[in-house]
Order: C-alpha cells, then sequence, then structure tokens
C-alpha cells in the first residue's frame, strides 16, 4: 500500500452516506448534517465525494481499518442500497483485505440507518410490497458476517414523505444521541460476538496457485 497516502486521524465511527438527491432529502439530509460536526465521526457523503463513481480505495480502506463502527445511511431504493453505496462494497471490501483471509474488519460493528418511501405497513404479505422488511435484510447481514462483522439492528423510519415535522424531529435526535453515545447502547451487552465465515480459497482465486488449484479440480472459472 503507498505510504504517501496518509489516513485521517483514529475515529471510532465511519459514516457512508448515499443519496442520489441530497437537496430534496427531507430526512437522510438532515441525519447527515446531525452527525457531521460530532467529535469521533467521520463522515463521507458519497454522492459529494465519489460524484465520477471513482474511490481511492486505499484511502477508504484505511477510513474503515480506523473506525470501530461502520455507518450506512441511505433511502432504501427498489428494495436495496442506492448503486453509488453498492460499488463502494464493490470495490472497497476486497477479496484477501475484507474477507477470504482478509480481516481488516474482524470485530467491527455494522449499523444499517435507512428510510423508505413506504409506510411500514406496506411490508406485510398483504400488502403491496408482499413481505416484511426484515425479508430485505439478509444481504447486509450477509455482507457483516463475511467480514466477520456484527450487525446492529437497524434504526429505520418508514413512509419519511408524509412522516410528521415531529416524528422527523425526533428520529434525527435520537439518531445522533446515539452515534454520539456509541458504543454505549444498553443493548450491546446481549448481542453475540461476530460470527467467522470461512472462505476457501478454490472458492475465490486470488493468486496462480490458487487458480491452477481450481483449474485442476475442474472448477470452471467466471
Amino acid at each position: 500500500m503507498d505510504e504517501s497516502i496518509r489516513a485521517p486521524a483514529r475515529r471510532p465511527v465511519y459514516l457512508l452516506a448515499a443519496h442520489p438527491n441530497l437537496r430534496e432529502s427531507r430526512v437522510n439530509r438532515r441525519m447527515l448534517q446531525a452527525a457531521s460536526d460530532l467529535p469521533g465521526v467521520d463522515v463521507n457523503d458519497l454522492y459529494t465525494s465519489s460524484a465520477d463513481y471513482d474511490f481511492d480505495v486505499p484511502l477508504e480502506q484505511k477510513r474503515a481499518e480506523a473506525a470501530q463502527l461502520i455507518v450506512l445511511l441511505h433511502p432504501i431504493q427498489w428494495y436495496s442500497m442506492p448503486a453509488l453505496m453498492k460499488l463502494w462494497f464493490d470495490e472497497v471490501l476486497s477479496y484477501g483485505w475484507a474477507y477470504g483471509g482478509g480481516t481488516a474488519l474482524q470485530g467491527k460493528d455494522l449499523w444499517l440507518v435507512a428510510t423508505t418511501g413506504s409506510p411500514a405497513e406496506s411490508y406485510h404479505p398483504g400488502s403491496y410490497n408482499r413481505y416484511f422488511f426484515d425479508a430485505f435484510l439478509p444481504p447486509y447481514e450477509q455482507t457483516a458476517a463475511l467480514c466477520g462483522m456484527r450487525f446492529l439492528p437497524p434504526m429505520l423510519l418508514h413512509g419519511a414523505h408524509r412522516t410528521s415535522e415531529e416524528e422527523v424531529a425526533a428520529h434525527v435526535a435520537t439518531f445522533r444521541e446515539r452515534l454520539a453515545t456509541y458504543p454505549d447502547w444498553p443493548e450491546m451487552a446481549d448481542m453475540l460476538d461476530c460470527p467467522s465465515c470461512d472462505v476457501p480459497a478454490i472458492d475465490r482465486p486470488n493468486d496462480k496457485s490458487a487458480s491452477a488449484a481450481a483449474d485442476e479440480s475442474g472448477v470452471r472459472r467466471r
């Protein structure tokens, strides 16, 4: 890794925010502002810092390594995260660094803080979203598990378009308070340790020897 790239001062929280149209955001914009001046919180608004969809991967990895808590702040779009945040995961959480023998994120916490346009009651088998919201969380949970991280209970605000001003203000205040007091949350004592998911080299070759082993075993590379 290039030693000329300097990481920011060690901070316990790295907040990744992604909103494709933050100016018109009713909730995410205020939550981002509420976190931006908290000591110990490193904030990265991806659609501002990487609007060209280009990441400084070594720097991003250093920022993630420096934190104990990684926060994902974004609106739910098509039952998932915005495209730029997904690209951050694709490029930054590399094999050999975040998983597959890499332990850079081992023992850290991952916290999803998200908003939905649909109300909570729409996430029900009898409504148009057809599933309880928990059904859309496994990709987040398993990403955390593969990296050896704990997936903390998400903080969600449903129906963000029509939630009252009082509810939005209370939600933002709670979010700020949670960030400011991490990791002194009452529920932390009852949470299980980070899981362990070992990825065999043959499942994701990253060097010639592993590739040769895959070829010899008859496994086709994608």
